[in-house]
C-alpha cells in the first residue's frame, strides 16, 4: 500500500488525494504537521521536486527552505519517492493506466497540461494570498471559520492554534499581509473568467474528469474559506467545478 504525506487542510495535497481516488489507488495517509513539513519528508527520503516558488514577487525564506529541502504531497510508492502533484501525475498514469489523468489526443493533452501548469504556478499561490490577507487582517474571525469546510480543518484542528500561527505563515511566507489585500483581490476575476473559459472548452469539467480539474478545484475550494468572495463566483462554471469534486459539508451530509 502506497504512503501519501499531506498536510491537513492543504489544497496542493488534497489535489493527490483526488487523484488517488480517482485511480483507486490504495494508499494510507499520513498527516504531517505543517512547518515541520519540509524537515520530516527530507528524512523520509523525499526532495522538493525542483520547484522554484514566489509569493507577491518575493521568494521569502520560508519558501526557499520548503524548495530547498522537501515539500507535500510526498508519495512513498514501494521503493519510489515522488514529490509534487507534477511528479505524482504522471506516476500514476505510468504504473495505473486505467481511469487515465491525461487525455490519449496530443492535442486535448497539450491544453490539460497548460491548465495544469497555470493551476500549479499562479493559482495555487493565489489561493494561498487571497483568504490569507483576511486571516491576516482578522484572524479570530477567519481562524474560527477555517474549523470547517470543503476542505476540512486548516492546517490545525485546534482553533486557538489556527489563529496563533496560520497569520504569521500567510503573512510572513506568503507575503498576504493586509496591504495587499486590495491586489490580491483584484485578481478573482480574471482567475475565474480563466477557469470559465476552460471550461467552455471543454477542457475542464468534462465528462472524464483529468489532472487539471484535480488541480483547479481544490484551490478554488480554499478561496471559498473566505465567504465575501461568494458572490464572484455564484452562477459561474468554475463553481459548479469546485462543487462537483468538493461540495460544501453541509451538502454532503443532506444527501446522506
Amino acid at each position: 500500500m502506497y504512503k501519501l504525506y499531506v498536510i491537513p487542510g492543504s489544497h496542493a495535497c488534497r489535489s493527490a488525494m483526488l487523484m488517488l481516488e480517482h485511480k483507486g489507488v490504495p494508499h494510507r495517509r499520513v498527516d504531517i504537521l505543517t512547518l515541520l513539513h519540509p524537515f520530516v519528508t527530507r528524512l523520509h527520503g523525499f526532495d522538493a521536486g525542483g520547484q522554484t516558488r514566489s509569493a507577491g514577487g518575493r521568494r521569502t525564506f520560508g519558501l526557499r527552505l520548503g524548495d530547498r529541502l522537501g515539500t507535500v504531497p510526498a508519495l512513498a510508492a514501494n521503493g519510489d519517492r515522488i514529490s509534487t502533484n507534477y511528479g505524482i501525475a504522471r506516476f500514476l498514469d505510468e504504473r495505473h493506466p486505467e481511469a487515465p489523468l491525461f487525455p490519449a489526443d496530443p492535442a486535448q493533452r497539450r491544453a490539460v497540461e497548460e491548465a495544469e501548469r497555470w493551476a500549479n504556478e499562479t493559482l495555487q499561490m493565489a489561493a494561498r494570498r487571497i483568504p490569507g490577507t483576511a486571516a491576516v487582517r482578522d484572524p479570530a474571525t477567519f481562524c474560527r471559520s477555517a474549523g470547517d469546510g470543503r476542505l476540512g480543518y486548516l492546517l490545525y484542528k485546534r482553533e486557538l492554534t489556527r489563529r496563533l500561527v496560520i497569520p504569521r505563515i500567510l503573512g510572513r511566507v506568503f507575503v498576504a499581509g493586509p496591504n495587499r489585500e486590495r491586489e490580491v483581490l483584484a485578481e478573482l476575476p480574471a482567475i475565474l473568467d480563466r477557469i470559465d473559459a476552460w471550461i467552455e472548452a471543454g477542457v475542464l469539467c468534462g465528462p472524464e474528469l483529468n489532472v487539471a480539474d484535480f488541480m483547479v478545484a481544490p484551490s478554488l475550494a480554499l478561496i471559498l474559506y473566505r465567504p465575501d468572495v461568494l458572490p464572484l463566483f455564484e452562477g459561474r462554471p468554475a463553481l459548479e467545478l469546485v462543487d462537483r469534486l468538493l461540495p460544501e459539508p453541509s451538502k454532503v451530509d443532506s444527501s446522506v
